[in-house]
């Protein structure tokens, strides 16, 4: 099958390119690079090597979809913190562009849209498991945007075209374009690189979790599977075993880091974002798709990962890994214009 993937070569995307090509496979890539400067380790990996077009997902046309069976929709701005730096340019990116791109490939004669909702949707949901019948409640400009794009995506649906809603946990794992701004990743290099576990909230809100091979796994399965089992379906993408309290994350980070100990930041208090997911439909539908990763092993991945790089705290806080800083300092250095595209000497 012939694959486009938008997003190649970000957090998930470098792990899904990969796994996509093994299961058989012809993936071309899409993006705009943002983030070229931030590979984790010495390369990232087969996702820099394959076809890719290198475009800003606002700027695609019918043309460049043509000859695909399927489109991976990974691009985006890519959590709550970036979302909130331009608020409208998260809804002109997340929501505007995602339609752009349905209704491109819609139009070049792709038969799948899969796009990378999330579970950021239900926001503040409490404490009860909720699935994907639940009503949406998102209280970011980033949640509320991947809710706008469902929306609008799911009028473009029809017998030729298949849009797939993957609404994933909150992700977690090693990657060569590695985030650390996730809760998982971020309370492990706090704790590798300072001794502190630090908790900015007070602990009590609940987070599905999901380890970015799972993700992408899951991606694979709903690119392979028949139509009638994901026309116009949601998916949340993880296990209903795997949400955590902050403060459970925490722990487990306590237990696997020698001399790390939680502590809060001042003022930490609640979170509005709570949410806890029932995942039984992903797995029930596609056995293939069960997630293989919890927790504790994630957390072991990422301490022996940081102590072999030796990690240090000016690298995960500094503007390398860091999505808003980094683009900040494109943006003071004129590399980016205000509205995130490259200057074309860039």
């Amino acid at each position: 099958m012939r694959v486009l993937m938008t997003g190649h070569l970000g957090y998930i995307g470098t792990i899904a390119v990969p796994l996509f090509q093994k299961a058989g496979h012809e993936v071309t890539g899409l993006d705009s690079d943002l983030y070229r400067t931030c590979t984790f380790g010495p390369t990232v990996g087969p996702s820099g090597d394959i076809p890719a077009l290198r475009v800003d997902i606002r700027d695609v046309t019918p043309d460049h979809f043509k000859g695909f069976d399927a489109v991976v929709h990974y691009a985006g701005l890519s959590n709550d913190p970036l979302g909130n730096l331009n608020p409208e340019l998260t809804y002109d990116i997340n929501y505007r562009a995602t339609v752009r791109v349905a209704k491109a490939a819609k139009a070049a004669g792709v038969k799948r849209f899969v796009f990378s909702s999330s579970c950021s949707n239900y926001g503040a949901a409490g404490d009860n498991f909720i699935d994907e019948t639940a009503g949406f409640n998102p209280v970011t400009p980033y949640g509320k945007s991947k809710v706008m794009a469902e929306w609008e995506c799911a009028i473009l649906a029809d017998s030729a075209f298949t849009p797939v809603f993957m609404r994933s946990s909150t992700a977690y794992g090693v990657s060569p374009r590695l985030r650390f701004d996730l809760v998982l990743n971020n309370l492990a290099a706090w704790a590798y690189t300072t001794g502190d576990i630090l908790l900015k909230s007070d602990g009590t809100p609940w987070r599905p979790i999901v380890h970015i091979e799972d993700i992408a796994r899951a991606f694979l399965a709903v690119v392979e599977a028949p139509r009638d089992k994901v026309h116009l379906q949601a998916f949340n993408v993880g296990s209903t075993a795997e949400n955590y309290r902050i403060l459970e994350l925490a722990k487990i980070i306590e237990e696997t880091i020698p001399g790390a100990k939680i502590r809060f930041s001042e003022g930490a208090g609640p979170d509005l974002r709570c949410y806890r997911v029932n995942c039984d439909k992903l797995t029930s539908t596609f056995p293939q798709a069960k997630p293989q990763w919890t927790a504790r092993r994630g957390a072991e991945e990422l301490y022996e990962t940081y102590k072999a790089i030796g990690l240090k705290l000016d690298d995960f806080e500094g503007i390398r890994f860091q999505r808003v800083a980094h683009l900040k300092s494109l943006l003071g250095a004129n590399e980016l214009n205000a509205d995130l595209r490259w200057r074309a000497a860039a």
